[in-house]
């Protein structure tokens, strides 16, 4: 039990609402952090439950989640690859294009990659680029490919 302002909380509330906030907080986040504090709260409401002391599970609690936080988010990230993947127009980078129509310095031309058209520049300035051309994409600005 724990007092605090004259009202008199049971650890076992402590730790479930502990859980649910790191719960939700990594739900919010997913970031792979707070879920292993959820973990440690919940070993620790156990720990309450059958009247361990509060030093214990506050102990049990911060050992826990720090050795899962070290030993087993590495792990997850990389399983999950999260944040890992190219997606819609990144992917385009580093694809070949044709172009079809001319393009010239200082102006757009057009280009066909994976089925779409799309406008393009020249990463050189200076550079023409002939239709029929296959070029690489290099970069994305706004809707415009840079390509050479």
């Amino acid at each position: 039990m724990l007092t605090i302002g004259g009202f008199t909380i049971s650890m076992v509330w402590i730790w479930l609402a502990a859980a649910i906030i790191f719960i939700i907080i990594e739900a919010v986040t997913v970031g792979l952090t707070t879920i292993w504090f959820a973990a440690g709260a919940l070993v620790a409401l156990i720990l309450a439950l059958i009247k361990v002391g509060v030093g214990v599970q506050v102990a049990v609690f911060l050992i826990l989640s720090l050795v899962l936080l070290a030993t087993t988010r590495k792990i997850f990230v990389n399983k999950l690859k999260t944040g890992s993947e190219k997606t819609n127009v990144d992917a385009l980078v580093g694809e070949e294009a044709v172009v079809l129509e001319d393009i010239t310095p200082f102006n757009t031309g057009l280009v066909k990659v994976k089925g779409q058209n799309w406008t393009a520049i020249a990463a050189d300035k200076d550079a023409s680029i002939l239709k029929g051309s296959t070029v690489k994409i290099k970069a994305i600005e706004g809707v415009k490919l840079i390509v050479e």
